[in-house]
């Protein structure tokens, strides 16, 4: 787990998290005695993560944008309710506004039957004035009632022009209504034909999104099988390598506990369902995740195995096991592989370490004990010189020393020694491994 330091800069604290993070790793490769290796470089293994960080931003934004998608439309369809419901209203209103135009129609009628009638009376009350003033030249009387009447009479007949003004002016505001209603009417109407033609090209958007984001899953769920499929057969591969090396590989492990760390995690625990968008493929990508992680653990661990020779050229003169004694010919049990070689060749570290022991050791003569994490020690013997101090860090290949013939030896010759959780193991059997190894790439 990574630990954040109080002390420095955000930027420092960054560097230092990517470089904790993202190591330098090394691809090792063997061909006709020749060992070459590949560095995959830190920006290389920040650029992958970059990627699929984003590539799973990607994701969520179009399912979020689908979502939203789907509200704008129910919206939509709420807008096209409500103006159906105004439409019918407006007819509703427009029945009404044609009943009361009947009804002022037949006033109209009404009215002007009656006008008609006032006409006829006014004829024959003039009718009726002339007869009365000839009777007024007759009788003074007379001219008197006349002339009242008349005044009647006209006051009446104004009364009547007034009555048939107000019902002209009544009539045009009735037809200034109407036109406004069926104005208005073939506006909704127009409103309603384009959110008709709005809704169906929404529907055919949302078809369309709908068939992208089914083959876009289809084609995600394949990617993941398939980076599934490949990361298994690489933890296969590398428990194949740990299994032909003699170690177990849970055994392994649990001795790497304390080297291997895991990204610190946590949060709620919201599950997610299956029937909900992206639900399967959440599974698959954290089963994916599982194996990516062991991956790595097996990744860590397979870089410091010695799973190459300590030395370039050379043949063995002792195998491991039990054999005869070279001094006293007698049985007994050799820990170790003897490598024959000309003097003074160089000999490498098989693995990086930390330097355990570095002098002189009783039979072993000049000798060198390197721990290699995960229980894993490799131990060299009879040395002709020594080029590494005790507490030194070295990498893969380094120069450790020469071959030699110190200690308890009938000839030049490199006495080499691998033991895990204390107990010595063939050494031949993790090179086997490693030859393994440059064979599959």
């Amino acid at each position: 787990m990574y630990e954040w330091d109080d002390k420095g800069t955000l930027l420092e604290r960054i560097q230092r998290f990517v470089h904790r993070a993202f190591p330098e790793r090394q691809i090792h490769i063997r061909t006709r005695g020749r060992i070459r290796f590949f560095r995959i470089p830190q920006w290389t293994q920040v650029s992958v993560a970059a990627t699929a960080l984003l590539f799973s931003g990607w994701v969520g934004y179009t399912t979020f944008s689908f979502i939203q998608h789907g509200e704008i439309i129910g919206a939509k369809n709420t807008q096209i309710a409500d103006a159906r419901h105004a439409y019918n209203d407006l007819l509703s209103d427009v029945t009404s506004y044609q009943s009361r135009f009947t009804e002022l129609t037949r006033d109209l009628e009404d009215n002007h039957n009656l006008m008609l009638s006032l006409v006829e009376r006014n004829a024959t009350l003039q009718l009726s004035l002339t007869t009365v003033e000839k009777q007024l030249r007759n009788t003074e009387d007379e001219r008197e009632d006349v002339a009242s009447a008349r005044e009647t009479l006209r006051g009446k007949l104004t009364r009547i022009e007034n009555d048939m003004r107000q019902l002209s002016t009544k009539n045009f505001s009735l037809r200034d209504n109407l036109m406004s209603v069926e104005t208005d009417l073939q506006t909704v109407v127009r409103d309603r034909d384009h959110a008709h033609e709005r809704n169906t090209i929404l529907q055919t958007q949302v078809t369309a999104l709908e068939d992208r984001l089914t083959s876009l899953q289809t084609a995600q769920d394949i990617a993941v099988e398939k980076m599934t499929e490949r990361t298994m057969a690489y933890i296969g591969s590398l428990e194949k390598i740990v299994e032909i090396a003699g170690i177990e590989v849970d055994t392994l492990i649990a001795s790497s506990e304390g080297i291997v760390t895991k990204e610190s995690q946590g949060g709620p625990f919201i599950p997610v369902k299956p029937e909900e968008p992206g639900g399967v493929l959440m599974k698959k990508l954290v089963r994916l995740d599982d194996h990516v992680n062991q991956w790595e653990t097996l990744q860590t661990i397979m870089a410091r195995l010695p799973l190459v020779a300590p030395l370039n050229t050379y043949s063995i003169t002792s195998s491991f096991g039990k054999r005869r004694d070279p001094m006293n010919k007698r049985w007994s049990a050799h820990y170790g592989v003897d490598f024959g070689a000309p003097m003074r060749s160089p000999i490498y570290a098989p693995a990086p370490g930390i330097v355990k022991q570095a002098g002189n050791k009783g039979r072993y003569g000049r000798f060198i004990e390197i721990d290699h994490g995960s229980g894993i020690f490799t131990r060299y013997g009879h040395l002709n010189k020594i080029y590494v101090k005790r507490g030194q860090k070295i990498d893969f290949r380094h120069k450790i020393g020469q071959l030699g013939s110190s200690g308890r030896s009938t000839g030049p010759h490199l006495h080499y020694e691998v033991v895990f959780n204390g107990k010595p193991r063939n050494p031949m059997l993790f090179i086997k491994a490693g030859r393994h190894v440059f064979q599959k790439q």
